[in-house]
C-alpha cells in the first residue's frame, strides 16, 4: 500500500475510498470520515445494537497525520492536560514524558486511525465505560462487534499482550482490512519516515512499532 497512506500523509475527503459519516452515527460536531466498508459495517451494527436498547456512535475515526501530531504535541507541550496535569511541567523528563503520553496517544504515523478502519464508540474516557449504561454498551460489544467484522485491539494486559497502549474499551478495529494494512505496514513503515514531531528520537528506544503498532490483541493481528 501507499507509504502516504499507511502514515495518514493524505485527505480522506479527496480519497474515493474513504466516505463521510452521517451525523445521526456521531456525537461529534466535526466531520469524521471512514473507509467505505467499515462505514457500511457499522452501520449494520449500529442499527442491530439499536434492536438491544444500545446507541452505538462514533466519536472518532479517520485521523491524518497532522490531526495526530497535534494531538501528540498538544500532550508534550501541555497545551492539553493529562490526568489534570501539565505534563511538559510535570514531567521534564522527556523520555518519562513520551513514555507517560503513550498510554493513550499514539506518535503521528503509528496510530491505527491512520487507516480509516478503527473507530472510537461513544465516549474515549475509561469513566463512561464504568457507568451502568457503559458496561452495557461494552458487554454488547464484546458478545456482537466480531459478528461484524469488528474487534478490540486494546485489551486488558496479559501474556497474549504484554506491552502497548493502556486498554481501551471504546476502540474498535475493522478486522478484515485492518489485518491487511498492518501487515503492509510493518513491511514497508520505517522510522525515518516520521521525524518531524517532538520526542520522536525515541521511536527506536521505546521500541514503538514492535511493541504499540504490533502491541495488539492477537485476534486483531
Amino acid at each position: 500500500m501507499d507509504e502516504k497512506y499507511l502514515l495518514g500523509k493524505f485527505d480522506p475527503a479527496d480519497d474515493s475510498n474513504f466516505v463521510l459519516v452521517d451525523k445521526k452515527y456521531t456525537s461529534d460536531a466535526r466531520d469524521i470520515y471512514l473507509r467505505k466498508e467499515v462505514y457500511e459495517a457499522f452501520i449494520q451494527m449500529h442499527e442491530d445494537a439499536k434492536k438491544d436498547s444500545i446507541i452505538l456512535l462514533i466519536v472518532s475515526g479517520t485521523r491524518t497525520y497532522e490531526y495526530q501530531k497535534k494531538l501528540w504535541e498538544d500532550k508534550w507541550f501541555g497545551y492539553t492536560f493529562v490526568n489534570n496535569k501539565d505534563l511538559y511541567l510535570a514531567v521534564p523528563d522527556d523520555l518519562e514524558r513520551t513514555k507517560e503520553i503513550l498510554k493513550y496517544t499514539a506518535m503521528p504515523g503509528t496510530s491505527r486511525h491512520h487507516w480509516g478502519t478503527d473507530i472510537d464508540i461513544n465516549s474515549v474516557e475509561i469513566e463512561y465505560f464504568q457507568t451502568d449504561y457503559g458496561k452495557l454498551v461494552y458487554n454488547w460489544l464484546q458478545n456482537n462487534a466480531e459478528k461484524y467484522g469488528f474487534c478490540e485491539p486494546y485489551t486488558d494486559f496479559d501474556s497474549m499482550r504484554p506491552y502497548g497502549y493502556e486498554p481501551e474499551p471504546w476502540h474498535w478495529s475493522y478486522y478484515p482490512l485492518a489485518k491487511l494494512i498492518l501487515e503492509d505496514y510493518t513491511k514497508t513503515i520505517k522510522f525515518y519516515m516520521m521525524i518531524d514531531f517532538a520526542g520522536f528520537e525515541f521511536f527506536n528506544k521505546l521500541e514503538i512499532i514492535d511493541k504499540y503498532v504490533l502491541g495488539i490483541n492477537p485476534k486483531c493481528k
